[in-house]
């Protein structure tokens, strides 16, 4: 198959590029490069620069057999505090990419979504029925562009499989977690690690949880990438599908940190700040549809599995 991924020189974008080009597919990968790295791109892949968003550039690529979505802004407390740009990439682009997809004849479309579409929910874990009720505008963006993509499979315009994961982690050496700025728990602990950072700041200790801090279910990046490779061949005989991305597990902030210190074999100094805004107490995932429709099954996701993983890549880059 000839396969559009964008956001292809991300880190989640572009371990799923190699995936797929490791299953024989043929890749072009397009980023516009204002948060990915060009260097993220796996050899192998057609690499375009320029935005998902371009219309007349998408349709000059010539026809595709399916296209993976990744380019988005992914960070829910700077959402909170300009919306309206998370609005205008997040939904704006992707719409616009969509309308030259149609028009192309590209008949299969995998979506990059978020467990942000759930908001702070109280009983866990999370599965496909819930009813979704976003509390930041990138949770909400993401939102948006399921329903479209709702719509549009149900007007026949389209396939599409909406791809909802909770926390990606871990890494590879081709390609490591690293965004610029670097928002996500475990690579800013592996930072503090190894020197890089003097402390880390984690947000809360008065959530309604155990110990006091967030609970997320992380999920390696290679499952992850695995996953969207499964979604191209289920819309074969699916014209809809939205599922959940996560182990069913869940671990707290703490018990992240205390990881990170017996993998690496460093301590680590933590300090605690106010909660951020948009951040839900707990997010865990249902992943009984993705193991069912998909036959997904986990290789890479245990929590110490993935920080080795991480602080092998991490030291390497």
């Amino acid at each position: 198959m000839r396969i559009l991924v964008t956001g292809a020189a991300g880190f989640i974008g572009s371990t799923t590029a190699e995936l797929l080009l490791a299953k024989g597919h043929e890749v072009v990968a397009l980023d516009n490069l204002v948060t990915g790295r060009a260097d993220n791109v796996p050899t192998g892949a057609t690499f375009v620069e320029g935005d998902c968003g371009d219309e007349v550039l998408v349709q000059s690529l010539g026809g595709f057999d399916a296209c993976v979505h990744f380019a988005a802004r992914i960070e829910p407390a700077e959402s909170m505090k300009f919306p309206e740009v998370f609005f205008a990439n997040n939904v704006g682009s992707s719409l616009r990419l969509l309308n030259a997809l149609v028009t192309s004849g590209v008949e299969r479309f995998v979506f990059s979504s978020s467990c942000a579409v759930y908001g702070d929910q109280s009983v866990m874990p999370i599965d496909e029925e819930r009813p979704t009720q976003p509390h930041s505008p990138y949770g909400q963006s993401k939102r948006m562009i399921e329903e479209a993509l709702s719509w549009m499979a149900r007007c026949g315009r389209m396939r599409s499989a909406s791809l909802r994961y909770f926390n990606a982690a871990g890494g590879t050496l081709a390609h490591p977690e690293r965004h610029q700025p670097e928002i996500h728990l475990i690579p800013i602990a592996l930072d503090v690690a190894l020197g890089r950072r003097d402390h880390l700041d984690i947000y809360g200790d008065d959530y309604p949880t155990p110990d006091g801090t967030c609970i997320r279910d992380y999920i390696h990046v290679s499952d992850l990438a695995e996953a969207h490779a499964l979604a191209i061949t289920a819309l074969e005989t699916h014209s809809e599908l939205t599922i959940n991305l996560g182990t069913g597990v869940g671990s707290s902030n703490r018990q992240v940190v205390e990881t990170v210190r017996r993998v690496t074999g460093q301590d680590l100094d933590v300090r605690f700040g106010e909660r951020r805004p948009g951040d839900p107490a707990a997010a865990i995932a249902s992943n009984e549809m993705a193991r069912d429709v998909l036959g997904w099954k986990l290789g890479h996701s245990d929590l110490e599995v993935i920080v080795a993983d991480a602080w092998v890549a991490h030291q390497s880059n």
